[in-house]
């Protein structure tokens, strides 16, 4: 590893734990208020009928994105979520309902049924540590969404949308050149747009 790569690595180890301190810091109160907030906003691109829409299953204090998701199962949306397959390869995406039983996983992630089917997403909601301007976001240091959006572009058109609180922006994220630019990120104070960049 460079000293430039190994720099960036310890100043992003940095800033995802002041970002996680930050994000573990807010009430129930306005977690609850900003997930209803972005559901509220909807999604900032066209919803076609069927529209396969993969979100995520909250943990570590992230924003709770179920009510946008539930939103949008009500307009037509088919919902997934994530299963880690294994460290390196891209996520693959479960069918899910409301309602729906996520035993946890080895790495004690929420996951939707091994039997559910597996669906390729139209729309990836994506969890954060923190974003920037630029669209660039620093996840939990293993690279699954990296790898997942990549993979997902090359097979095809997928707009990927971060969920966070906007508390959770940080004025630059150290990128390297593996790291994805997301579309859009999309806070209880509104959406960000990065598809022009």
């Amino acid at each position: 590893m460079s000293e430039l790569s190994e720099s960036s690595s310890e100043t992003k180890t940095t800033l995802r734990a002041a970002a996680l301190a930050r994000r573990s810091s807010l009430s129930e109160d306005d977690r609850s208020a900003a997930a209803a907030a972005v559901a509220s906003h909807g999604l900032p691109v066209p919803l076609p009928e069927g529209a396969v829409v993969a979100g995520y299953a909250p943990i570590r204090g992230e924003l709770d994105p179920f009510p946008l998701m539930q939103a949008l199962a009500a307009r037509g949306a088919r919902l997934a979520l994530p299963v880690v397959v294994r460290q390196g390869t891209p996520l693959t995406f479960r069918a899910w309902r409301d309602g729906d039983a996520l035993p946890r996983s080895a790495l004690g992630i929420p996951e939707p049924s091994p039997d559910a089917s597996e669906l390729t997403p139209d729309i990836v909601l994506v969890p954060l540590a923190a974003f920037d301007a630029n669209g660039h976001r620093i996840g939990y240091g293993a690279g699954h969404y990296d790898c997942t959006l990549e993979y997902l572009r090359a097979q095809g058109p997928v707009v990927a949308i971060g969920l966070a609180f906007a508390m959770q922006q940080i004025p630059v994220v150290p990128a390297a050149a593996h790291d994805v630019v997301l579309d859009y990120v999309l806070t209880e104070q509104g959406l960000l747009t990065f598809r022009s960049r």
